[in-house]
């Protein structure tokens, strides 16, 4: 294991700057989030998970996709070319780490690839910090993530106390350690205790629970209290939805994509004014089947990291754990 002093990570961070541009937890008028890193940034590396997931670092907010002309008669577009400039998110939790996994999955395979996605996938290094603390909405451990170390991460961080340790398991993650490699010393020692979560739930047979309950009454006592203000969507680590927008001004614009959210009315309003989701309940449905039961059905996996954001963020205090226990105990009529 390398080990730094922490009062050397400016120094560290400055070497990797000098290849990529490193994204760092901080904090920005009380929000937390992924940024990148320029001298005198405090960084936010002992305070659990930042507010937004660092999903926006291959999938941003918003993003230009082409650029078109249409002076008179004539139409020219001209692609966007997709950020291929090399980054490193620094810090990252290994629940947001499975997040990413989480968005290769649908980004990358079932036979299409997203090159605006892949781009900056390609060119990304992890470098993942083990959690030695965790905070009270944190559920990693159900979804089977080991919140003491990374699986998926280019390097593993540890928190020693007065050092940071640093173990690279890719190629990618050795290349970037060698960039800062006078500045490291090498210690023995063992990896800290990872943090046990406090929020247990069992999710064990969730998904063929779920598959027989779409029509169930307790939606409707479910979505009763739902803003349907999207701030679950706009935090969480997977949550993709997106609307593909123009921008005009005279005879030229450009088409970018931008995030959405399931839980807004308008998501899946159709040009003709039908609305398959018309109500709360329809919405908030969706979003909870979508992470339980749609993306176990098509990857293999649940659509949550259990990071907590979703249960930290909502104004109304709605909880997935305490729903799937919910879901859980509900007695299904036998046919």
């Amino acid at each position: 294991m390398q080990t730094i002093q922490k009062s050397r990570v400016p120094d560290l961070l400055a070497a990797l700057a000098k290849d990529a541009t490193v994204f760092v937890p901080a904090k920005d008028n009380g929000v937390s989030s992924f940024v990148p890193w320029v001298p005198g940034v405090e960084l936010a590396l002992g305070e659990g998970n930042t507010t937004l997931s660092p999903k926006g670092v291959t999938f941003p907010q918003t993003e230009k996709m082409y650029c078109y002309k249409a002076p008179g008669t004539e139409l020219s577009i001209e692609e966007v070319p997709a950020d291929s400039t090399r980054r490193v998110v620094f810090g990252i939790r290994p629940c947001d780490v499975k997040g990413f996994y989480l968005m290769d999955q649908l980004f990358l395979t079932r036979g299409y690839e997203d090159t605006f996605y892949k781009t900056k996938r390609d060119n990304s290094v992890l470098i993942s910090l083990g959690c030695i603390q965790a905070m009270p909405t944190c559920f990693c451990e159900a979804f089977g993530i080991n919140p003491g170390k990374a699986e998926g991460a280019d390097v593993l961080m540890y928190d020693l106390g007065d050092f940071y340790g640093f173990e690279a398991v890719t190629a990618k993650g050795e290349g970037v350690l060698a960039l800062a490699g006078g500045l490291f010393s090498t210690a023995g020692g063992n990896p800290p205790a990872a943090a046990a979560n406090s929020l247990q739930v069992d999710v064990e047979g969730i998904t063929p629970k779920l598959q027989k309950m779409f029509e169930h009454p307790l939606w409707a006592e479910i979505c009763r209290t739902c803003l349907n203000c999207g701030t679950c969507t706009y935090v969480c680590p997977t949550c993709h939805c997106f609307d593909i927008n123009s921008a005009n001004r005279g005879q030229e614009g450009y088409k970018y994509r931008c995030w959405d959210s399931c839980m807004f009315s308008d998501y899946t309003l159709m040009a003709g004014g039908h609305q398959p989701r018309p109500t709360k309940k329809e919405r908030v449905r969706n979003r909870f089947l979508h992470k339980l039961q749609y993306y176990p059905e098509r990857f293999g996996d649940f659509g949550c990291v259990g990071c907590g954001r979703c249960l930290a963020k909502c104004p109304v205090t709605i909880d997935i754990t305490r729903l799937i226990r919910q879901f859980k105990e509900v007695a299904l009529d036998v046919q």
